[in-house]
């Protein structure tokens, strides 16, 4: 007989799970009453607690095993089974342990010997019904107690893990082993895949991958020594394993801890790639100690910050050969409040002992915290460069720093001063504190680095990946993540949704004319990018855009009833005057339907136009503060931004994005990714999410997209030589005399008074302006080779191998010497620019609509940037009349709508009067005061001149019918024409 069917699967299992130790349980021995492996329970108790037990019967001689099941089961429908693991049983006069912890490095034997006492069971068929023969095919127990509940299917005998998950939403949750938290998590296995759960909810039940993931995506690789999913019994299912699992990352947290209903908790458990990256650090750090950095690449939907926290308490219980800790403290830094409140209700939901545990909100708070040994200290970038410089000498202590987001909280001064608060700090003379701020940029021997984020860029790379030397091509370094969990998985298994499988832009046509007869030269690539910045953000083409994007919001979101009628948008502007046009814009718009929902504008501070001050509060009437929580109501709808809410800002219910700004790099990845949170309540999939972007290409946004879809590496590394040559070249420009800047540096660091330092910098100023007698481009030219010095020193300085007192100064003298470097009045030039031309045209048109944006699944690469020394390009600067600007402007932003303007004017007069002449615009338009009424009557006016005229206008007449987008807005422009003429 072939072995193909699934007891042969149940088989394998089973041999595994016996040849590690397990003892195979009978399906006869168990107590389906009390989801019991009543067997095994009783032998525990006897092996380990014999003395507690004859306690126990002695004052309950006849019925003391009923009362110790009634006792277990009250405690069981209370509390679940992660509290029994961990608390063990009070019953009675005794405490029963019901689980014995793994022993530590530094643990007694009797820990070791008491921990070999637990009972690890097998059980096939597991007969859980008390009114019937069903069974379900596997369960792992601990001491009798179940920790896991497994459906085996196998693909040989037609069914899947489908089968296996649908399975479990149909089985009766009111017999003992179905029910809350009475076992810690149910998988449905086959051989290619495994998926998990840990609260069965018939219909509702949601099953999450725990897979190893494969080529970067979904899945498992191959297995040459059998099934794929073997890695579930045979590494998962180790005893070492689950007891680890227990103590350190199983959590039970209840909606209300006053009222406790495992009906409303949450059982976590970790799936693997959470389990895996937590294991694989601290396996890391146990066999090289402190001092490494670490990258972990992980994609939005990874469940970052449970990660966070399960690696914060194991790397406090590292004790590697030594009763003395590796560290002694873990400090956990975000640069985002959500998170930071997050991870913090994380931690001290998860740990039991509360008092080793602070929040750090001054600088009194995280100085007191260090020096009281508080072991894990959460903070956020945004408090900690204000509160580091007062906390006394911590070089004696080890530290571990686990950093989110690595790339944006790990630049600049925030950095520095970190370091700063692990190493010395003693007052000296100037010398030594130029080494002290050279050291403190230092990454800490006495600490090691956890940085996790999901767009590494080439300096996160280059400072925390892990070094791989002498690699094709051309035998470069290349730097890697320590860990992946890449975009592309998160998406294939449903944690995020792909944002970019909905992707339609437009393209503005524009015309501009000048308002002057003079014909003056300006620079033309500025000037062009310029007018372009001009047109965009024009009262006319804002409201010609804000109308599309409401229209296409109410016709494809609103009342389609994405979401369950909750669906968001948000508008994404180039600047806050731009946001704040926009809401206006947008808000005239709903007015005009009668308001069914609010906009909300987000925006930082105070802005000023044409004379009125505007601010957030002011703006949305009520707190900055509450915008978050107010967008979250079903009255709001739409919120606008510039910069803000671009990173950070969970809001599941966004499934449009309305994009009138440049998008790059990884700016792009984290703004479109804020459409990307699923909502299975909702029923968010990635077919009810929109991009209309009126700015990027598609090609741009696949660009920016594609380095952070799978794995991100840096092939070479900066080349530190380059800040000699920088050197060389400044110091002999005659900027500055050595002697200026070394006395410049000293008074720096000595404290000396601004008004000293300004006189002392003047002197290079003036120079620079005046003495050298440099042309403009050789000003540029300097200024961006200090500027480049500045940046390349600060993001080396604290990972290279040595120290060097002369770019340390350097760095110190430029950095407050390059803001004060006058170069060009450019801008104010091309403001002049602005002044000599106006708007005569503007329309959009659909280039790419509804597109699906497909990701290559190769490795993305960076370059090391600043490889060279930079400089300023005078060719690419051209010259050019005003007439010749405007006609090149024109040429490219209105190519394709008529062979001249007048050719273009003539067309919409010719429209316009066909309008008016129309038989039901005096007696129907003019006559009817309704304006929602007069509206749809304008409207079918129009479309019946466009029919009439589509054989004189036929390209004209295809865009109108095709692109409702542009209909309404040729609608609405007429109207408005219309009307002015009148």
């Amino acid at each position: 007989m072939f072995r193909t069917q699934e007891k042969d699967f149940e088989n394998a299992i089973e041999q595994d799970l016996l040849n590690q130790g397990f003892i195979k349980a009978n399906p006869s021995n168990f107590n389906a009453q009390f989801a019991l492996d009543e067997a095994n329970f009783w032998a525990f108790l006897a092996d380990s607690q014999q003395d507690k037990l004859d306690d126990f019967i002695r004052l309950n001689p006849n019925d003391w095993q009923a009362k110790i099941l009634a006792r277990l089961d009250n405690i069981w429908k209370k509390e679940g089974v992660l509290h029994l693991f961990k608390k063990g049983l009070d019953v009675g006069n005794v405490h029963l342990d019901l689980f014995y912890v793994p022993p530590l490095t530094n643990s007694p034997k009797s820990i070791a010997e008491k921990f070999y006492k637990n009972r690890f069971s097998i059980m096939r068929q597991v007969p859980y019904s008390t009114q019937s023969q069903k069974t379900v095919d596997m369960a792992v127990f601990i001491n009798g107690l179940p920790f896991a509940i497994m459906e085996l299917k196998n693909e040989w005998t037609g069914q899947s893990n489908y089968h296996g998950k649908q399975q479990y939403r149909h089985r009766d949750t009111s017999q003992a082993l179905f029910q809350p938290a009475r076992a810690l998590v149910h998988f449905a296995i086959d051989t290619q895949e495994a998926y998990m759960t840990t609260k069965l909810a018939g219909n509702s039940t949601v099953f999450l991958p725990f897979n190893k993931g494969n080529n970067n995506g979904k899945g498992n690789p191959l297995n040459p020594n059998g099934f794929k999913t073997a890695y579930v019994w045979q590494e998962i299912f180790q005893k070492q394993s689950i007891a680890g699992i227990i103590l350190h990352f199983a959590r039970l947290e209840f909606d209300d801890e006053r009222k406790k209903d495992l009906n409303k908790a949450t059982l976590y458990f970790p799936r693997y790639h959470q389990l895996d990256v937590v294991r694989k650090l601290v396996a890391d750090v146990t066999q090289n100690g402190v001092g490494k950095r670490y990258l972990i690449q992980h994609s939005a939907g990874s469940g970052k910050s449970n990660s966070i926290t399960w690696l914060a308490f194991l790397l406090i219980e590292i004790y590697a050969n030594s009763d003395k800790p590796v560290f002694d403290s873990v400090i956990v830094v975000t640069d985002r409040k959500v998170l930071d409140k997050q991870i913090s209700d994380n931690i001290r939901a998860f740990s039991s002992v509360k008092n080793i545990i602070a929040h750090a909100d001054r600088a009194a708070d995280l100085k007191s915290s260090l020096e009281n040994g508080k072991r894990i200290i959460i903070t956020t970038i945004q408090k900690f460069p204000f509160i580091v410089d007062g906390i006394a000498n911590m070089s004696d202590k080890k530290f571990a720093v686990i950093i989110d987001e690595a790339h944006s909280s790990q630049s600049g001064s925030a950095h520095d001063n970190m370091n700063r608060a692990m190493g010395s700090s003693e007052e000296s003379d100037a010398q030594d504190w130029i080494v002290n701020a050279m050291q403190s940029r230092k990454m800490r021997d006495n600490a090691s680095y956890f940085a996790f984020t999901a767009t590494p860029k080439n300096s996160t790379l280059e400072k925390f990946g892990e070094k791989q030397t002498a690699c094709a091509p051309k035998d470069k370094p290349i730097f890697k993540p320590f860990h992946l969990y890449s975009m592309k998985q998160a998406i294939e298994e449903g944690f995020i949704l792909d944002v970019l499988h909905n992707y339609t832009t437009y393209q503005s046509y524009y015309e501009i004319q000048k308002s002057i007869t003079d014909n003056p030269e300006f620079d033309s690539k500025k000037a062009q990018q310029r007018l372009k910045a001009f047109v965009e953000k024009s009262e006319q083409s804002i409201l010609v855009k804000a109308d599309i994007m409401l229209s296409h919001f109410m016709d494809r979101v609103a009342q389609t009833k994405r979401l369950k009628g909750k669906a968001k948008a948000m508008v994404i502007t180039q600047n806050i005057e731009m946001a704040i046009r926009y809401y206006q814009a947008i808000n005239e718009l709903l007015a005009e339907i009668g308001n069914p929902f609010k906009a909300l504008i987000a925006f930082s501070g105070e802005k000023e136009i044409s004379g009125i001050k505007y601010t957030e509060s002011q703006m949305n009437g009520f707190e900055e503060s509450k915008t978050k929580e107010r967008f979250d109501d079903d009255g709001y709808r739409i919120l606008v931004v510039a910069n803000k809410y671009l990173t950070g800002f969970d809001q599941p219910k966004l499934c449009a994005m309305y994009i009138d700004k440049p998008l790059a790099g990884v700016l792009c990845v984290q703004a479109l990714s804020r459409l990307n949170r699923s909502a299975p309540k909702y029923g968010k999939t990635s077919e009810d999410l929109f991009v209309l972007d009126f700015f990027n290409e598609s090609k741009d946004i696949q660009i920016a997209f594609e380095p952070f879809y799978t794995q991100t590496e840096l092939l070479g590394e900066t080349d530190i030589n380059i800040l000699h040559d920088l050197q060389h070249e400044l110091d002999e420009a005659g900027v500055y005399e050595l002697a200026e800047m070394e006395h410049f540096v000293n008074r720096l660091f000595a404290g000396a008074d601004m008004n000293e330092l300004q006189a002392l910098n003047q002197v290079c100023v003036d120079r620079f302006d005046h003495e050298l007698a440099w042309e403009r481009l050789q000003k540029v030219e300097y200024k961006i080779k200090a500027k480049q010095f500045v940046k390349v020193y600060n993001q080396m300085a604290s990972i290279i191998a040595f120290e060097n007192a002369a770019w340390e100064k350097r760095y110190w003298f430029l950095k407050l010497l390059i803001p004060k470097l006058n170069v060009s009045d450019d801008d104010k030039v091309i403001d002049d620019l602005l002044e000599k031309v106006e708007l005569s045209s503007y329309a959009l048109a659909v280039s790419e609509e509804n597109r699906a944006i497909q990701l290559s699944d190769e490795t993305g690469t960076f370059t090391p940037s600043n490889s060279t020394v930079h400089g300023t390009h005078p060719e690419d600067e051209e010259k050019d009349e005003l007439d010749n600007i405007v006609k090149a402007f024109n040429e490219r932003w209105f190519d394709g709508w008529g062979e001249t303007p007048e050719d273009r004017r003539v067309r919409i007069v010719n429209i316009i009067e066909k309008i008016k002449q129309h038989q039901d615009f005096q007696h129907k338009y003019l006559a009817i005061q309704d304006t929602t009424l007069r509206d749809d009557i304008f409207g079918d006016i129009v479309k019946q001149v466009m029919r009439d005229r589509r054989e004189q206008e036929m390209d004209f007449y295809k865009q109108f019918i095709k692109d409702p987008a542009f209909q309404r807005a040729l609608i609405k422009d007429f109207q408005r024409a219309v009307m002015s003429s009148m």
